[in-house]
């Protein structure tokens, strides 16, 4: 059949289909598309981050401190009224883990009624409370969009790297940033120089991710080199050996669980041969290593050092440039790659051969170097003299053997529930040999156990082997015995046989996220046990909210289902639950505990600025500051200072027996602190010239704190007074009795 026109029949047009039409604006500028959800998330948990870290400071200042847990706290009540409303139907992962934090958090605020120091027990319990809500946030979040684990784990890293970057500039730009330092050593912003190291050591694990995975453009991961640069030299100009050995476990640990070792391995190498190249040329500059220096000398020093700095940045870029497109067009070969890895092992290998080597060619042999060395890490009585120079890298001594021996001395005197939260401070005076001012035990096991005892200890186990199964169910790992129930259990719960084990999920990029999340957790611990890292928020929270993350995030079949299935949108799924009466209820709930939580942990700051206002009206408004201490008083009815400052304000009225009947007060609030006996003693000898009983009263100070040079010089200066007011009735005796001679004679 023809298919060509007739004269009489119309020829037909072929029409190209219409596709639809992009309109621009009139302008002539393209659309802009909107920044996804994920992307909104994940630039506010970088800011939150790096806010924590750079403004948090080392967990000692109050202010601060209290800022970063009302935050927390607040946040925290939000993600859980959204829980409360988002969930139907889906199980909570995780969810174990949350309730045993919650019950450490119920032992540690029940040692309130038992602890030598109350106060310090309702600030650690506050900041329990604020470690919860960023745990119990993280497993929300996961449990609510999974499949954010990108941003997440972007955060993670973005964050470690600009705070390192921040502590290397204070050391770059002096003047500005760091003008009253007197140590060389990198200790801003946390004002602690292991709390840096370890947070530069926290983020290698996220910088290894970035540079050796596998999707992502090649010129964003070859941002991980620089990273890698950045966070060594942080951690060797801190001088932290702590933090070198977390990140050398937390790093081994990443090449032992994920699939993209030779990438690490390129990417961690590459980054190392340039921090080692800027830290050898820093530690040979004496301005740049020694404390004391001046302001004139630092600032020279530092914008050198700045200017080596950013030549690594610059000449690590160029090489990951080079490395991910070289691999992008020519990939190598499996012979290569295992040539490579045998290489690799081979070097590593070498390591530990190496070292004994060098202990052997010592002049105290092999035996004698590792001896000495124990005897440096275990003896409390150890005299080796550990300098805060780059020397300390390679040395083997530590105090931390004294803090240990005190923390296991408090624990044997109440092994059940120890001094209380935050007691390790104020119960090692009576145990301590030297008069530092220490305030936390220098490893986490050790400060439970000297804190909260066995009950204590065994919360944090429960919780640590909650969080350790979560990981293994997380990461699709199975442990003896845990495929299944036995039979006679499941007969007893009428529960059907199990089916057959599925195959083993394969290592995908969400697998390869969740093992570095992971790994950022591990390099946390492993510098938990040996410092006193948990009490920095910076630090804490970032690691917990790993924890959570990895925790909440669900075997792997069920998380491919919850992804489909949340693909609809949060909102509508909140908007439904918000129509239930008793899930509405709920959510209000939650939003008021985390606001009654922020209030709770805002009472000791404000307890502390009303004292220093009742001190300021001191000299011009006596009932205005008595009111004050009052108020104080009632803000924080654990603590001894608002007594203390009620005695200074009522001595100042000229009312000393009112001003004792505050320090008495505080004698009985915390019988057990050397500090309240010392305050009334010296009360009793400087305002009331009652030596006998400044010394009835010292002899309590003294037995809860033998080393106090206050209460020494206290003692002494009473027995002078005491032998002063002993002859001067002497000598008065001894007049009257003259007097009377004379005038019998």
């Amino acid at each position: 059949m023809s298919t060509v026109a007739t004269p009489s029949e119309p020829r037909r047009r072929l029409r190209a289909p219409r596709l639809p039409v992009r309109r621009r604006p009139i302008d002539g500028a393209a659309p802009r598309r909107a920044p996804s959800a994920e992307l909104l998330y994940g630039l506010a948990l970088t800011a939150a981050l790096t806010a924590i870290g750079l403004r948090g400071g080392g967990g000692l200042a109050l202010g601060p401190t209290t800022a970063v847990e009302m935050a927390l706290d607040v946040a925290g009540g939000l993600l859980a009224a959204l829980a409360v409303l988002a969930a139907s139907g889906r199980r909570w992962w995780g969810g174990v883990t949350v309730a045993l934090f919650v019950v450490l958090l119920v032992v540690t605020a029940l040692s309130i009624t038992w602890a030598v120091q109350p106060s310090d027990a309702l600030i650690e319990t506050h900041r329990t409370v604020a470690y919860v809500a960023v745990f119990g946030s993280a497993v929300v979040v996961a449990r609510l969009r999974g499949g954010w684990w990108r941003a997440t784990l972007g955060a993670v890293c973005a964050a470690t790297t600009a705070i390192s970057l921040w502590a290397v500039l204070t050391k770059v730009f002096p003047g500005a940033l760091a003008a009253d330092e007197i140590y060389a050593r990198l200790r801003q912003p946390y004002g602690y120089w292991n709390a840096v190291g370890l947070t530069a050591a926290m983020g290698l694990p996220p910088a290894l991710w970035l540079g050796a995975r596998r999707s992502g453009h090649a010129a964003v991961n070859a941002l991980a080199y620089p990273m890698v640069g950045v966070l060594l030299v942080a951690t060797l100009l801190s001088y932290s050996r702590g933090s070198l050995l977390a990140a050398a476990v937390g790093c081994a640990f990443w090449l032992a669980v994920v699939p993209l070792r030779l990438r690490g391995i390129a990417v961690l190498a590459t980054g190392a041969v340039g921090a080692l190249l800027v830290t050898a040329w820093a530690f040979a500059q004496d301005t740049l290593t020694e404390d004391n220096v001046s302001l004139d000398q630092r600032m020279t020093s530092g914008h050198e050092l700045g200017l080596a700095v950013l030549c690594m940045i610059l000449v690590l870029l160029a090489a990951g440039l080079a490395i991910g497109f070289g691999a992008a067009r020519r990939a190598p070969r499996p012979a290569t790659r295992r040539r490579a890895g045998a290489a690799v092992a081979v070097a590593v290998a070498l390591v530990p051969i190496a070292l004994v080597v060098a202990l052997a060619m010592s002049d105290k042999g092999l035996g004698g170097s590792i001896s000495s060395g124990w005897k440096s890490l275990t003896d409390p009585n150890d005299q080796t003299r550990v300098y805060n120079d780059p020397s300390r890298l390679t040395s083997v001594g530590s105090v931390r053997a004294r803090y240990w021996d005190e923390s296991l001395k408090i624990w044997r005197a109440d092994k059940l529930t120890g001094a209380g939260a935050g007691g390790y401070r104020t119960a090692r005076l009576r145990y301590r040999t030297d008069r530092l001012a220490v305030r936390h035990a220098h490893g986490y096991v050790v400060q439970t156990a000297a804190d909260l005892g066995i009950i204590g200890l065994a919360a944090s186990l429960a919780l640590f082997v909650a969080w350790l199964v979560a990981v293994g169910r997380t990461l699709g790992w199975r442990m003896p015995g845990a495929a299944g129930t036995s039979r006679l259990t499941r007969r007893l719960l009428r529960r059907p046989p199990p089916a057959p084990l599925a195959p083993r999920p394969p290592s995908g990029p969400e697998h390869v996220a969740l093992a570095t999340l992971a790994a950022v957790v591990v390099v946390f611990g492993v510098s938990s046990f040996i410092d006193w890292t948990w009490y920095v928020p910076g630090t804490a929270v970032m690691a917990l909210a790993a924890a959570g993350w990895v925790a909440g995030r669900g075997p792997a079949g069920e998380r491919e289902a919850e992804d489909a299935r949340d693909a609809a949108g949060l909102w509508p799924a909140v908007r439904t639950g918000a129509r239930v009466p008793w899930r509405a209820a709920l959510a209000v709930a939650a939003v008021a505990i985390g606001l009654l939580a922020a209030w709770s942990a805002w009472q000791p700051l404000r307890a502390t600025q009303a004292e220093n206002a009742a001190l300021a009206a001191v000299g011009t408004d006596a009932a205005k500051a008595r009111a004050l201490t009052e108020t104080a008083r009632d803000r924080n009815p654990y603590s001894i200072d608002p007594l203390v400052t009620r005695a200074i304000v009522e001595n100042a009225a000229k009312r000393p027996q009112a001003a004792r009947e505050a320090l008495v007060e505080a004698v009985r609030l915390q019988p057990s602190n050397p500090a309240s006996w010392t305050y009334l003693a010296s009360f009793e000898l400087s305002t009331l010239h009652h030596p006998k009983a400044a010394i009835r009263l010292l002899g309590p100070a003294l037995h809860l704190d033998p080393q106090s040079p206050t209460a020494a010089q206290t003692y002494v200066l009473a027995l002078r007074a005491a032998g002063a007011q002993a002859q001067q009735r002497a000598d008065r005796r001894a007049q009257r009795r003259a007097k009377r001679h004379h005038d019998s004679g």
